[in-house]
């Protein structure tokens, strides 16, 4: 039984969450070169406007918000399931390399695979990072992995900052002898611009969040239990082994169809989980929803406030979302 102030809680900070969010849309469409007033904005999107009102609205800034606002949301899942299956406050796809395997496979396909239908392109991504990335978390999991001990959540960070920085290593020499048009693609990739800005993208990353996002909350109880130690979790009768790897192949397959389409973006799935608890405690029914739209939040301002912030490109989300994760994550580190 949950508490009910808790709950209340939830509640409050979720509808705030959601109110921030819709604050954030609608600066995201009135900024930018082409600028949209706030009295043109509803009756654009009610069908009201102008040609260049609907051009910038429904072709260049919805598209990108709602990409921006769905990765988020993947990446703070995909942090919040890592932290509670390795009981480790630090693990994040970005910082422990889920992110830079997704990034080699992509680059080695967008530089040497053929693509013959340019449409399938979009939803090929999706699942070629996905495969980078499952392949990469595999092996972090086995060097992290102790037959006595069981998983090692240390251990597993320190794995995982090796492979990360290892994989970036690899990129660049994959990128080296491309053509430069490609490496230029491959560049802000890694810098974590948001390039997956046309409806199709949404199309081909909305269906993993669909069914990913229910799932998870449907496993609250055994993510509950996997946050314990490993003894108490056997004892409640969770089978650890084959729950933890479900979970974390739910895990990389949200964070590999984010950064699929938005780049190498870290810390997203670091911080949103940690405010998360922070608002609303520890259980996992209460913590992951806010933690959901707080990710999503994060990453729509980040964007938002970069993409407008220097002429003519601005600021890439990743860097942005870097300049404040990396100090945190510093901060976590010496406090842990």
């Amino acid at each position: 039984m949950m508490n009910a102030a808790f709950v209340k809680k939830q509640r409050v900070t979720l509808a705030a969450l959601f109110l921030l969010i819709i604050a954030t849309f609608a600066v995201g469409m009135r900024l930018g070169d082409a600028s949209i007033p706030f009295s043109r904005m509803l009756p654009t999107l009610f069908g009201q406007g102008s040609f260049k009102e609907n051009f910038v609205l429904f072709d260049i800034r919805l598209p990108r918000l709602i990409i921006t606002l769905l990765s988020g949301m993947a990446l703070a899942l995909s942090g919040s399931i890592l932290q509670g299956i390795t009981r480790n406050d630090l693990a994040d796809p970005g910082v422990i390399g889920i992110n830079s395997g997704a990034g080699l496979a992509i680059s080695v396909f967008f530089l040497y695979v053929p693509i013959e239908e340019p449409g399938s392109f979009t939803y090929l991504i999706p699942l070629v990072g996905f495969a980078g990335a499952l392949l990469t978390t595999l092996l972090i999991y086995l060097f992290a992995y102790s037959r006595g001990e069981g998983l090692q959540p240390v251990k597993l960070v320190l794995v995982g900052v090796g492979f990360a920085m290892a994989l970036s290593g690899a990129m660049i020499v994959v990128i080296s002898s491309a053509d430069r048009m490609k490496v230029d693609f491959i560049a802000k990739w890694l810098a974590g611009n948001i390039w997956g800005t046309d409806w199709p993208f949404i199309w081909a990353l909305l269906p993993w969040l669909v069914l990913l996002i229910p799932y998870t909350l449907y496993k609250a109880n055994a993510l509950n239990l996997l946050s314990l130690n490993e003894s108490s979790a056997i004892g409640s009768g969770v089978a650890v082994n084959r729950e933890r790897i479900v979970l974390l192949i739910v895990s990389v397959a949200l964070a590999a169809a984010a950064v699929s389409v938005t780049g190498g973006i870290a810390f997203v799935g670091l911080m949103a989980p940690h405010i998360a608890r922070a608002l609303v405690g520890t259980r996992v029914q209460l913590f992951m929803p806010v933690s959901i739209l707080m990710g999503g939040w994060l990453l729509l301002l980040a964007d938002t406030v970069g993409r407008n912030l220097v002429d003519p490109d601005g600021i890439p989300a990743g860097i942005m979302i870097a300049l404040i994760g990396g100090p945190y994550f510093l901060y976590l580190l010496l406090k842990k």
